[in-house]
């Protein structure tokens, strides 16, 4: 988890939301939908990424909540 962000994560059977870098999980639940929902609130708070990963580990979704140049690059 090299990116800055939060990242929802497979942790066993459950998910895990854990600031990129961070040690310890934010939070843990029962499903994938509740720790997106988490995620997404903390990452809309802190204008940051949300990165959501598959049970394999592998980045699904990038979704991007503040810091986006405007006007856009190319």
């Amino acid at each position: 988890m090299s990116k800055k962000g939060q990242h929802v994560v497979p942790n066993g059977d459950k998910w895990s939301v854990r600031k990129a870098g961070a040690s310890r999980a934010s939070g843990t639940f029962g499903t994938q939908q509740e720790a997106i929902e988490k995620a997404r609130d903390l990452a809309r708070n802190q204008r940051t990424e949300l990165y959501i990963h598959d049970r394999e580990g592998r980045i699904r979704e990038r979704n991007s909540y503040g810091g986006d140049p405007f006007p856009p690059k190319g």
